[in-house]
């Protein structure tokens, strides 16, 4: 389910009483891939309900640059809302979901292995009330970046 934050804020505290372990992640999630699904499957695993939060167009371009993200944020949302692991979504408009973190206190923050824990974006807040942070090893050897680069080339080929 596609929520706003205010809405995202009142279903979990719902969830919470009912005993429920929040797990939460977050990115771009440009051009969904078999990372993505690897991934978001995984981290799903780790509690009862993952809560995704994305990027919104505007923080990509900061991120990413101008030329990204390649699909808009109502198909990224729709697409990862039609995922099986993944039980909500979240578009946020700043550049890290640090006040998301914040405000839902998730039991698990989640985020890929390429990242070292001191370099993830809210683990002091979630280690602060004894929470957990999880680093997902990569099982496919995939990105959005290398998927463009791959298109691009492939494209340029065809060109010549």
């Amino acid at each position: 389910m596609i929520l706003s934050l205010e809405e995202l804020l009142e279903v979990i505290e719902n969830e919470k009483k009912k005993g429920k372990k929040i797990v939460f992640t977050n990115g771009c999630f440009d051009i969904l891939h078999a990372g993505h699904a690897y991934y978001l499957r995984r981290a799903k695993e780790l509690g009862d309900v993952l809560v995704v939060g994305i990027n919104s167009d505007q923080s990509v371009k900061r991120i990413k640059g101008e030329k990204r993200p390649i699909i808009p944020e109502s198909m990224r949302a729709y697409l990862l809302d039609s995922l099986k692991p993944v039980d909500y979504v979240v578009i946020f408009h700043e550049d890290t979901p640090e006040k998301i973190i914040k405000l839902i206190k998730p039991h698990i923050l989640v985020k890929g292995s390429d990242w070292k824990t001191e370099e993830i974006v809210g683990a002091d807040t979630v280690l602060s009330y004894g929470g957990r942070v999880e680093r997902i090893e990569f099982f496919f050897n995939v990105s959005t970046s290398k998927i463009i680069d791959r298109i691009l080339s492939s494209y340029r080929e065809c060109s010549r």
